[in-house]
């Protein structure tokens, strides 16, 4: 929803804004990008300009809308709303409330915003506020004011030389631009939580590099093709990063701990999983491996049983969703869009053992494990397949 005329989006960032000022500005210059490079890899017309501590879109009525959702869709943004532009002067401005309150305000409540980047204007905010109220009042038929919780909220951002008036703040998912952090590797298997996580370190501006450990027999097709696809959803908010999957092929492996280990067969396969991560690390010079292990979540994931399986590895393992309810996590995928394709039946439960060991030490771990089990990894790393989107 937005006024009549509105040709440009007014993006706001949140964290970024805490920064120095140069890192500031460094950081800004790299949402300034990525917002250019999804508006473009969506074929919508319009150029980002950075502004005082705002970056505006500037697009066209017909795809101000398209605009406004890339601009929301992009991390380190807070939120985002299409605007129209206007003279700075008060009369003007209450005219544009005046039109977008017949347009759009039909019942329920109203209260109008206003904030202004300087003193010079002939007017205060709480004025220009109260004489709003007054356009949008005298506009409509049967108008209600509520100022705690309106139904719908007309603001009007003051600059020197113009002035935005705009009807919403569409919410963007904050954090900080993505390349703004260091790589990391991600260990996705397609289920609900592990592109969640992704997500999650993408969001605090870290690119990322999915690796899919190909079960073999115990994965099959549809279990690669529900990583690939939750991949594909993800990239959408990165169309300038290298998002491609690494598959690793791991059947020989998963083989060997099907036959060989018993109740702490899925905290041996785990320490595997670290270790096919940390080559890869290493060799796309990553400095950190992404899962997303909770606790609590799966027998293999006790808090004890973390501890034991994070030895394997001498690289940091971030775990985003450690403390998140599976509640939560489900509301995110959806909101991601990653939900459908993860819920694809893919039948590899069949390496988890009847009765999983909950209360691992390392000595129960390491006993457990193949005494080939990381030069296994070594090699299936070695033997990393890309799989384009």
């Amino acid at each position: 929803m937005h006024p009549s005329g509105a040709d440009t989006v007014l993006v706001r960032h949140g964290d970024v804004g805490v920064k120095s000022g140069k890192v500031q500005t460094e950081m800004e210059r790299r949402l300034r990008d990525n917002i250019a490079a999804i508006l473009a890899d969506r074929g919508i017309d319009a150029e980002v300009e950075r502004r005082w501590s705002r970056l505006l879109v500037h697009a066209t009525e017909e795809n101000v809308e398209e605009a406004t959702t890339a601009a929301a869709d992009t991390f380190g943004v807070q939120s985002a709303s299409a605007a129209a532009v206007v003279s700075p002067e008060q009369a003007v401005i209450e005219e544009t409330l005046a039109d977008a309150a017949r347009e759009h305000y039909h019942e329920g409540t109203f209260a109008v915003r206003a904030r202004r980047s300087s003193k010079d204007h002939p007017f205060t905010s709480a004025e220009l506020e109260r004489e709003g109220g007054t356009a949008v009042w005298n506009a409509v038929e049967n108008p209600e004011v509520d100022l705690d919780d309106p139904d719908i909220t007309f603001s009007v951002e003051v600059r020197d030389d113009e002035a935005f008036v705009f009807l919403e703040k569409r919410d963007g998912p904050g954090g900080l631009p993505l390349g703004t952090q260091t790589k990391l590797v991600s260990l996705v298997s397609g289920g609900i939580d592990s592109p969640v996580a992704t997500w999650e370190v993408m969001k605090r501006g870290s690119p990322v590099i999915p690796v899919y450990l190909d079960l073999g027999d115990y994965g099959g097709i549809d279990h690669r093709a529900r990583a690939v696809e939750t991949v594909r959803k993800l990239a959408k908010y990165a169309p300038e990063q290298d998002m491609r999957v690494r598959k690793v092929p791991a059947g020989e492996a998963m083989t060997l701990l099907g036959e060989e280990v018993g109740p702490a067969r899925m905290l041996v396969f785990r320490r595997f999983m670290y270790r096919v991560a940390e080559h890869i690390a290493r060799e796309e010079s990553a400095h950190g491996i992404v899962t997303g292990e909770a606790i609590g979540q799966k027998s293999s994931q006790t808090a004890r049983n973390l501890g034991v399986v994070g030895t394997a590895t001498t690289m940091p393992i971030h775990r985003p969703l450690l403390t998140m309810d599976k509640s939560d996590i489900v509301a995110r995928a959806r909101r991601i869009d990653t939900y459908t394709d993860s819920t694809i039946p893919a039948g590899c439960n069949r390496l988890a053992p009847d009765y999983p060991e909950t209360n691992a030490t390392h000595e129960i771990a390491q006993n457990a494990e193949p005494d080939d089990l990381f030069e296994l990894a070594k090699a299936a790393a070695e033997n990393v397949e890309l799989i384009d989107l």
